[in-house]
């Protein structure tokens, strides 16, 4: 009797070992095939800037390894300083210093916000974030009239302030912040009064620094998003000397020509910005996204 137990006991851990590795297997084999299929775009978009704007027109996006095909002509003529190239590079300076200004800004408004309704206790205060969280549940779309109108009134439009404004108080960012904060101890705050620190001082030197890796995690979505933006700049710029890189390559499309030349390798050249500010900050976007996550 006693052997039996110890066979059943036995076959316990190992059969919990047996489910536990069967799923870490699914769960990998899942997001690896995932993966490729995120992958699979901007692989076949790479590929293809080294190949003739007609060999995209003839086969269209492959991975087809055809070396026979692939140069750098069209990465050349992105450099080459043509009227092709200079108004391209003249979109990507709009779109790095409307996604710069828009991120500094966005995320030191939207700390100051959720500091505020994290560590000060006053009338409506719930209130307060429960109306910021409802702008959550709004479309964009719906509010694009009377933010348009709102613009014109303000005589922004064809300005790069009149695509910045619109944004600066995200609601998810102040959000997470709010999140992040109200994992810190309150100690802080009373040991730095007790010192003799300012309010603002407070805000900026003590509990700012700890903050780095919500900074970092909400600062690469605020510069994805602001990056890849189209649909309102689109409707507020007018010149297509202040069009941001999406608009500007839309443009390359027409009914008379497709600069595929360009195109493509432009848009493979345009990730850069985006990928370096990932692979600078990545300790600190993992990091502050899971502390997001859990605190509060």
């Amino acid at each position: 009797m006693a052997d039996e137990k110890n066979r059943k006991g036995d076959k316990g851990p190992k059969s919990g070992k047996t489910k536990r590795t069967v799923g870490t297997v699914l769960g990998t084999g899942f997001f690896a095939v995932l993966s490729l299929i995120i992958i699979f775009p901007v692989f076949a978009g790479l590929l293809a800037s080294f190949r003739p704007g007609t060999e995209l027109i003839r086969r269209g996006l492959s991975i087809d390894l055809d070396i026979r095909t692939m140069n750098l002509d069209n990465y050349k003529y992105l450099f080459s300083g043509n009227a092709d190239s200079q108004k391209y590079f003249m979109w990507y300076k709009n779109s790095l210093v409307i996604t710069i200004v828009s991120v500094v800004l966005t995320l030191f408004i939207c700390y100051f916000v959720a500091y505020g309704l994290t560590m000060y206790n006053f009338k409506l205060k719930n209130f307060l974030f429960f109306l910021v969280i409802a702008t959550m549940m709004v479309p964009f779309e719906i509010l694009m009239l009377p933010l348009y109108k709102e613009i014109i009134a303000l005589h922004l439009i064809d300005t790069y302030t009149g695509v910045i404004i619109i944004g600066l108080c995200n609601a998810s960012t102040i959000f997470f912040f709010r999140q992040y904060l109200s994992g810190l101890p309150r100690e802080l705050l009373d040991a730095a009064r007790i010192d003799g620190a300012t309010e603002y001082g407070i805000a900026t030197k003590i509990i700012l620094p700890l903050t780095k890796p919500a900074f970092a995690s909400m600062g690469i979505l605020q510069a994805m998003g602001s990056w890849n933006a189209i649909l309102w700049p689109l409707l507020v710029l007018k010149g297509a000397e202040k069009f941001t890189l999406p608009i500007g390559l839309n443009t390359l499309l027409t009914p008379y020509g497709n600069n595929y030349d360009v195109l493509i390798a432009g848009s493979m050249f345009g990730i850069l910005p985006i990928l370096v500010i990932f692979l600078i900050f990545q300790k600190y976007i993992i990091e502050g996204m899971t502390a997001g996550a859990v605190k509060g």
